[in-house]
């Protein structure tokens, strides 16, 4: 299966580019991957290059887990980041991706300066 980058996953999303757009529309419509590193750097991309809100983001990662061409890498840790991200948006989708990614190797407890991530069950503030 062929796979997409970045900037691939943020012109499905945003649409701001009409031609782009169309091209990441016909590559992945005959199915393509989706890495973790993708994820998490278009979830960048969106928060800070396009401001856009956590629900907002929330809602984009949303639709590529749902996309009916696109397979996520490890869809249960996505899903389970975005459940905990709607939860808690102050933590931000990478933190609970990055949470969500050590609880499904077994690597518990999680250690973070961070409070907010701290604070939550499966990590550990240092």
């Amino acid at each position: 299966m062929r796979a997409v980058d970045t900037n691939v996953l943020v012109r499905l999303i945003t649409r701001d580019n009409p031609h782009q757009a169309a091209a990441a529309d016909a590559w992945v419509g005959m199915g393509a991957w989706v890495s973790m590193l993708a994820l998490a750097e278009t979830v960048w991309v969106l928060s800070t290059v396009y401001e856009m809100k956590a629900a907002s983001i929330a809602s984009a990662v949303d639709m590529l887990l749902n996309h009916q061409d696109l397979t996520l890498q490890d869809p249960d840790v996505v899903s389970a980041a975005l459940e905990l991200f709607r939860a808690r948006p102050r933590l931000g989708f990478s933190d609970c991706l990055m949470l969500h990614l050590a609880k499904k190797a077994g690597h518990l407890p999680l250690g973070a300066f961070d409070r907010n991530l701290a604070g939550v069950e499966g990590a550990r503030k240092l």
